[in-house]
């Protein structure tokens, strides 16, 4: 009847296609829908959550790769600091240290200088006494000398001598010290 049907309207449109061509189709399409459905299906869902778990497992990953990188720059930054305030610490203790060298080194120069001073001072003290005791003695000779010349006899007396150039050289000190006080 429905071949009838068909066959009474006239031609057949060549985009509508037969009846039993359009059961046979429906019946393999969801055959086929059906097959794929119950083997593909479940292929293709799980690669597709293996796919979702890599790339969550790679984001999580890279969240967790990248805590680890703050973690670490914070730790370098943080022994960083500790260096720098180390070296500053050993750089003042150094200068402290250059300080105390030197003003060491000061003390002792100073020190040295002091020694060296008072041994020249008593070098010369002592050099002093022994020009000043060969300057008398030379005085006194050469005055004795005169003294003779001029009195015409000799004065070989060593007590007589050692007196009257005492006492020469002794007024002649206190004539120094009263010129220099008057001035």
């Amino acid at each position: 009847m429905l071949t009838q049907f068909l066959a009474a309207e006239g031609p057949q449109n060549p985009l509508i296609p037969s009846t039993p061509e359009l059961i046979i189709g429906f019946l393999a399409f969801f055959i086929v829908f059906g097959v794929l459905g119950k083997k593909l299906l479940p292929n293709i869902q799980k690669t597709l959550e293996e796919r979702r778990d890599a790339i969550e497992g790679g984001l999580e990953r890279a969240a967790e790769a990248q805590a680890e990188a703050t973690r670490t720059l914070e730790e370098y930054k943080a022994q960083l600091a500790e260096a720098r305030h180390e070296a500053a610490r050993i750089t003042e203790h150094a200068r402290e240290q250059g300080s105390m060298i030197i003003a060491e080194a000061r003390e002792e120069a100073q020190r040295q200088a002091a020694i060296t001073v008072a041994h020249a001072q008593a070098e010369i003290e002592r050099t002093r006494g022994q020009v000043t005791t060969q300057l008398r003695h030379d005085i006194g000779r050469i005055s004795v000398e005169l003294a003779g010349k001029v009195v015409g006899e000799s004065l070989e007396d060593s007590a007589r001598q050692s007196r009257t150039i005492d006492r020469f050289l002794d007024e002649l000190e206190a004539k120094a010290a009263e010129s220099a006080g008057a001035k």
